[in-house]
């Protein structure tokens, strides 16, 4: 968390290690404790364990090029595996508070995209292949290079951008505010609640849940967000046995029939390396792969940063301490989601909401992945938190995030405006790739018509021109006749 921060949570000077664990994963050295940690682990998962319900319906409720479907519960499965490991093994080798599982967006773009084309095993063979090539962008430094190249205040852009995304995200998954229907025939395109006001036990959960974290951080307890998420989530299941409620969205919170499910793993290794450039054209195949790889390139980035700049991890030049590692452990997550058909796996912008409970180090991934582990078994009883009592934290964090926007010099257009773009697009298009890519290309654009183009790095010359394809990725199809 940073200085501005106001929690309990706010870390003090290094204090000595007094075990080798401590040292270790450097828990004092940062500031941190043990009890933090642990806290921060919690409301992590519990902040991303929509993904177990989220992930199995995305990818479930599609057809292959055959028409075969894959299955919800080997899904929930493999979801779960790969969450888990990957986020301990964050953890151990990156030592960031940073929680990896299957990435939203990128896991819609393999199911409704690219598996229309080919069969499953070949569109999870694709994303193979986009986890092996990002992970040879890091061996060679080209990955970490592009990160070091962004200049500090637009790197903190990307931060305050994040948190407004984070906190947009909130109020979306709780439902407070949703998205007019075209029939509507208005310009308007979000409204408040489900029909233009609130109403429901479900809203009212949320908005006492928004009451009480802000209230607790105001008062400096600590714990302040864990405890918004235990205490919403029991006076829902309250709610949720006297009161007729018709929805409460993705998980309804109810105690389960049975606390234990057996896992099916049939999932694990059915993908086909090379067998897209079977079923379609090459170009088609490489622009497919283009389109992952500079989504969770450019997604990573922009949580790594954001969540290394909340913890207060950056250093004075506003690097994240062991990138390369960070980097090709988010490389090796692509890889084990399309090897395990849960799709891409990617670093979790979540995560900030363990760091607003104090976790500083990987320590607070040993919590989280221990607690995907357990769903495992136990995903029946760790999915009654419904959205509406984990949502608030990202609320919350969104503001916190919200407060590095005072180190932008916002008199000089040439940084100013690529930060406001960067900050506007990112919740408004609800993704960080297109926010950054907004940024990117009007940082270079402004830097050449002040006559300053010398001063950007060529590198930035180089993923610009790369956001120019992206974004113009609809008309390149049709003249290279792949539409």
């Amino acid at each position: 968390m940073s200085e501005s921060q106001p929690t309990a949570d706010k870390p003090g000077g290094p204090t000595p290690a007094t075990s080798s664990l401590d040292r270790f994963f450097r828990i004092s050295e940062r500031g941190s404790t043990y009890g933090r940690e642990i806290r921060g682990g919690f409301a992590t998962f519990f902040t991303m364990a929509y993904i177990l319900v989220l992930n199995p319906i995305i990818l479930g409720s599609a057809k292959d090029k055959f028409g075969d479907t894959l299955d919800p519960v080997q899904l929930t499965t493999v979801t779960a595996l790969v969450a888990a490991v990957m986020t301990v093994i964050m953890g151990v080798g990156g030592n960031l508070p940073l929680a990896l599982a299957a990435g939203l967006g990128i896991n819609a773009v393999v199911a409704f995209q690219i598996a229309p084309l080919m069969s499953w095993d070949d569109a999870m063979g694709l994303v193979v292949l986009e986890g092996l090539l990002i992970c040879v962008l890091v061996v060679t430094g080209l990955r970490e290079a592009v990160m070091h190249a962004i200049p500090q205040q637009l790197k903190q852009a990307i931060s305050v951008g994040i948190g407004l995304f984070i906190a947009f995200i909130g109020f979306v998954d709780a439902g407070f505010v949703t998205r007019i229907p075209d029939a509507a025939n208005t310009t308007v395109p979000v409204q408040l609640g489900g029909t233009g006001s609130l109403s429901g036990w479900p809203i009212l959960v949320f908005c006492l849940g928004v009451l009480l974290t802000i209230g607790l951080l105001a008062r400096k307890v600590k714990g302040a967000i864990l405890i918004s998420i235990v205490v919403m989530t029991a006076v829902a299941l309250v709610i949720n046995a006297i009161a007729d409620i018709k929805s409460w969205g993705l998980t309804t919170p109810e105690w389960p029939d049975k606390l234990v499910d057996t896992p099916d793993f049939g999932l694990l290794g059915d993908f086909s390396l090379f067998g897209a450039f079977g079923e379609t054209t090459v170009i088609t195949v490489v622009l497919l792969v283009f389109t992952l790889v500079l989504s969770d390139f450019f997604d990573t980035m922009g949580t790594v940063v954001g969540v290394s700049a909340e913890a207060g991890l950056l250093d004075e030049q506003g690097k994240v301490p062991h990138l390369g590692r960070v980097l090709l452990i988010d490389g090796a997550a692509a890889v084990a989601g399309g090897a395990a058909s849960s799709s891409s796996a990617t670093s979790y912008i979540e995560s900030a909401a363990g760091v607003g409970e104090g976790a500083r180090t990987g320590f607070a991934n040993l919590v989280t992945g221990g607690l995907f582990a357990l769903a495992l078994f136990f995903t029946p009883l760790l999915t009654i938190v419904p959205l509406q009592a984990a949502a608030p934290a990202l609320v919350a964090v969104g503001f916190l995030m919200m407060t590095q926007v005072r180190h932008i010099d916002w008199d000089k257009c040439e940084i100013a405006i690529p930060a406001f773009l960067t900050i506007a697009v990112m919740p408004f298009t609800y993704s960080i790739t297109n926010g950054i890519g907004a940024g990117f290309v009007a940082y270079v654009l402004i830097k050449t018509v002040l006559g300053k183009a010398k001063e950007v790095h060529w590198l930035l010359w180089g993923t610009s021109a790369l956001f120019l394809v992206y974004f113009a990725i609809d008309p390149i199809e049709q003249l290279l006749g792949v539409k």
